[in-house]
């Protein structure tokens, strides 16, 4: 009954993790009012990057890529 009862807590457990990466990844892409949408950066959308960066001549542009390795 114990061993049961500690498997049924860390499927829970998984589950909800697996939730909880779904939704910070895929569900809560949200920008505070005012700013553009966020865009993922692929081979068909690096020429409207690449425009919108340019111009803005007159203004501070940084482009900052993170990698998680």
């Amino acid at each position: 009954m114990k061993r049961k009862r500690i498997i049924l807590i860390l499927v829970a457990m998984a589950i909800a993790t697996a939730l909880l990466v779904v939704y910070y990844f895929y569900l809560g892409s949200t920008v505070p009012n005012g700013q553009q949408p966020l865009v993922r950066l692929n081979s068909a959308n690096v020429g409207s990057l690449k425009n919108a960066f340019n111009e803005s001549v007159d203004s501070v542009r940084v482009i900052v890529m993170l990698s998680p390795t």
